[in-house]
């Protein structure tokens, strides 16, 4: 990590390199990065042997019991023991929940032997305000008495006790919220109100566009034409899509498109499989287009293709791969500005739905999911994914009556999609 002074940038970007979720969430911030770039605290140059090894040995249960559960009875059994240290209480009724559990202690009985000292030495050289998009990172800063702000994003729709410092009320981190569920959490365990920022979930810049949101309202423009092709919605609904969109296209940019994203642990490959022997047919007239996203992981890329070799799709089933994960994430991002569907678990994604995307709710893995489908269905934006053996039957007939443009247009509506501007605003205006 370079620890050289950059007066153009303005914070040390920090995420944690476990699984997408983290990363992605850094990623559309790294304009105000110190050298726009992104540090991972589990895997950066010069990382201590002792420390490197902590983070490993965590993400790999995590990732071993995700791609175990798919096991009947034993891989349930096993994930719910683990879910237990993520759970997420229920909101009602009110109460103080500001009391730390067993994982937040164990968390700091770490810190407090050194796990994440070298981390915090570094970055202390050249002290510039702290952005982190895990929460453990702001412990470290905080506990080892940081000398500047410390800002925490958080990339889910309800968070766990464990996102909240043991004694929040002396607790000098700042909270980016991406919803109001999140902010409402966030008081119950502690969080003074002064130190929650309402932001949004950071969004990619290019999928947005600038502040007048041009990019994301004529992507949707285009997206609609495809998710109504019988008009019923935009029959009922055309002077709300006029005064928010403007007049829409002639005719689609792009075939009709399902993106189906395959998480970092790689649990859902099975499932977007028998989704695309579902569509075959559609595919091969080509009527439907397919993206599957794998992210960087090789093994991920053989196994589909050794799958659909044999079904001769063509072109019209592509399979979305990056050699970097930032090259991942620009390939991603430019994909979605053509897919009119996106299909995935209900991880930080589920915030993509703001950019007009519909999401078809994949199974969850943990409680942060559970509540991320609670939240998705709770506004509109998802729909839970039937029985992938009869994608062709279910998927189409949500297209046809038009309800995948209504949640499209329902996650348009309801989600804040300028969080990554609304953060860079807070950081310039507070922090300097």
């Amino acid at each position: 990590m370079d620890i050289n002074k950059d007066n153009n940038k303005k914070v040390w970007l920090v995420a944690a390199d476990m699984g997408y979720g983290h990363q992605r969430t850094a990623y559309p911030l790294r304009d105000i990065a110190f050298a726009n770039r992104v540090i991972r605290a589990n895997n950066y140059v010069g990382i201590p042997i002792k420390d490197k090894n902590f983070w490993r040995q965590t993400q790999s249960l995590y990732e071993f019991i995700s791609r175990f559960k798919r096991i009947p009875f034993f891989g349930d059994l096993a994930f719910s023991i683990l879910d237990r240290f993520q759970k997420i209480l229920s909101y009602y009724p009110k109460r103080d929940l500001s009391r730390p559990n067993i994982t937040l202690k164990e968390i700091f009985r770490f810190i407090k032997r050194g796990w994440g000292k070298d981390l915090i030495d570094r970055m202390e050289k050249n002290p510039l305000p702290i952005i982190s998009t895990f929460f453990t990172p702001a412990f470290m800063a905080e506990e080892l008495n940081y000398p500047n702000q410390i800002y925490c994003v958080i990339c889910d729709a309800d968070i766990n006790r464990t996102w909240v410092t043991i004694n929040p009320a002396k607790s000098k981190i700042k909270y980016f919220a991406p919803c109001t569920w999140v902010r409402d959490r966030l008081k119950l365990y502690g969080v003074s109100n002064e130190d929650i920022f309402l932001t949004g979930y950071p969004l990619p810049k290019e999928n947005i566009g600038f502040e007048s949101m041009e990019i994301v309202k004529n992507d949707m423009r285009y997206r609609l034409l495809n998710l109504d092709p019988n008009k019923r919605y935009r029959k009922l609904y055309d002077p709300l899509i006029k005064g928010v969109l403007g007049q829409l296209p002639d005719k689609p940019d792009h075939p009709l498109t399902i993106m189906f994203s395959i998480g970092g642990a790689g649990a859902q490959k099975e499932v977007c499989l028998k989704a695309i022997n579902s569509l075959k047919d559609r595919i091969k007239s080509n009527k439907l287009r397919m993206i599957i996203s794998i992210g960087i992981r090789n093994e991920l890329k053989k196994y589909f293709e050794d799958n659909i070799k044999g079904l001769k799709l063509d072109s019209w089933v592509h399979i979305l791969y990056g050699t970097t994960v930032v090259d991942y994430f620009e390939r991603f991002n430019e994909a979605l500005r053509q897919t009119d569907v996106l299909w995935t678990k209900p991880s930080e994604l589920s915030f993509y739905a703001g950019l007009g995307i519909p999401i078809i709710i994949a199974p969850t893995i943990g409680s942060q999911e559970d509540f991320n489908k609670r939240w998705l269905l709770h506004i509109g934006a998802g729909v839970s994914q039937e029985n992938p053996k009869y994608t062709d039957q279910w998927f189409y007939d949500l297209l046809n009556s038009g309800d995948l443009a209504e949640i499209a247009m329902q996650g348009f509506m309801e989600i804040e999609k300028k969080g990554t501007y609304n953060i860079e605003r807070i950081i310039m205006n507070n922090s300097f």
